[in-house]
């Protein structure tokens, strides 16, 4: 390592430790391994999606979960009025319930029926996990026929949100944006539902949401998804969580969640594996458990390092970011650190890089940087003396390893 004032000839020789120390390539197989359990591990997440045509359910699909959901293809009708899609990585199914007010013999609460009955027939993955009952806000009503629809969602065990489309908005004089008088009134009416005769009517659901998938100019910006992806993750069953996490593009927190989660519990394995200090020169031990939790955090947020980069580009990241190329990048200028990595320091590395690495994925992922340069990204993004060195000093006394958002 160069140190300030020192110069280097055209044919002078490595230094002593660079001699002794040289990184050697990694194999980034476990980068790849990784990624690869990780997205079978994510399970999917199916959504039931019901109400008549126009009412905005495409658009509110793409709001959330973008525009390439059916990039499989599968799209073709399942029974009838029903259509089932998957995302490219399966972690989304959607159940497209169709054509409610199409004539046929059955009611639409008998083609729920009939369909939830072939669906319940199918394997796991494709069971479904919330029911959105999509209505639009400016027909301010329920029909009977939508009422018994709900009812046999519920009645099948499956939970329903009502979520109100195309929600109009008004500025009031404080300049704050609120719900237009008619919609006030359907969740007015939603809220306590009685017929004309103001008898209560029974409708099983679970909450009712107001929303606008697109900007409605004069009317107000989009508003709402934040409330329905928070409403539909606390009903969805736990196994189909981490699906929806992934499988959603609209909250970066809840990708991160996810992502952290990784990062902790390879700070966790780092230091287990550092318990007994091992020398800096062992430190390519913790490469595998390093460019696993890389992988795994590639796959959240839907990052096939295969397809963007090449293999030399592969192999250079995996050399470059994981185990004693990321010890000597750090360790070695923090002061007292000494020739060993102790469990301590084994975490931090970890915990720090997993940050790094998850800032780049954030960004690839909302078009703000490409993979192309993989070593200038890392030498912007990778984890800094100062980030390490605080996790070390925060925790030389705590003998728990802390979750990694608790890196500097």
């Amino acid at each position: 390592m160069r140190t300030k004032g020192s110069t280097r000839t055209g044919g002078e020789k490595e230094s002593r430790d660079e001699r002794q120390d040289p990184v050697e390539t990694i194999d980034p197989t476990p980068l790849f391994e990784a990624a690869s359990q990780a997205r079978e591990s994510f399970g999917r997440f199916n959504l039931a999606i019901a109400g008549g045509t126009g009412v905005g359910k495409s658009s509110l699909l793409n709001a959330v979960f973008g525009e390439d959901r059916a990039a499989t293809g599968i799209g073709l009708p399942v029974t009838r009025g029903i259509h089932y899609y998957v995302n490219h990585d399966k972690t989304l199914g959607i159940w497209d319930f169709e054509g409610f007010e199409v004539g046929t013999t059955l009611t639409p609460a008998q083609m729920v029926q009939e369909n939830l009955s072939t669906i319940s027939t199918g394997p796991p993955e494709k069971q479904v996990s919330v029911v959105w009952y999509c209505v639009l806000s400016s027909v301010a009503r329920l029909t009977p026929a939508e009422i018994d629809a709900i009812r046999a969602f519920d009645a099948a065990g499956k939970h329903v949100i009502i979520v109100l489309t195309k929600v109009r908005r008004a500025r009031n004089l404080a300049g704050r944006w609120t719900l237009d008088e008619d919609a006030e009134k359907f969740l007015d009416f939603l809220a306590e539902p009685r017929d004309h005769r103001g008898e209560p009517i029974d409708l099983p659901t679970v909450t009712v949401i107001a929303t606008a998938a697109v900007d409605q100019g004069k009317y107000g910006p989009k508003h709402g998804l934040a409330d329905l992806m928070t409403a539909t993750l606390g009903l969805s069953p736990e196994v189909a969580q981490d699906a929806f996490r992934v499988a959603q593009r609209l909250s970066l927190p809840l990708k991160l969640e996810l992502a952290r989660r990784f990062t902790a519990a390879a700070a966790v394995s780092a230091a287990a594996a550092a318990a007994v200090p091992v020398p800096f020169a062992d430190a390519a031990m913790l490469a595998p458990i390093q460019l696993g939790m890389m992988g795994k955090i590639s796959a959240v947020y839907g990052i096939d390092l295969r397809v963007v980069l090449s293999a030399q580009a592969v192999s250079q990241l995996a050399t470059q970011i994981a185990g004693k190329a990321l010890a000597r990048s750090v360790v070695k200028l923090i002061p007292g650190a000494g020739s060993v990595i102790n469990a301590s320091v084994a975490a931090a590395l970890t915990a720090a890089s997993g940050e790094a690495w998850t800032r780049i994925c954030e960004r690839v992922f909302t078009g703000e940087l490409k993979l192309d340069d993989v070593e200038s990204l890392w030498s912007s993004y990778g984890p800094t003396v100062t980030q390490v060195l605080g996790w070390v000093l925060k925790n030389k006394t705590n003998s728990t390893i802390p979750m990694a958002a608790e890196v500097p």
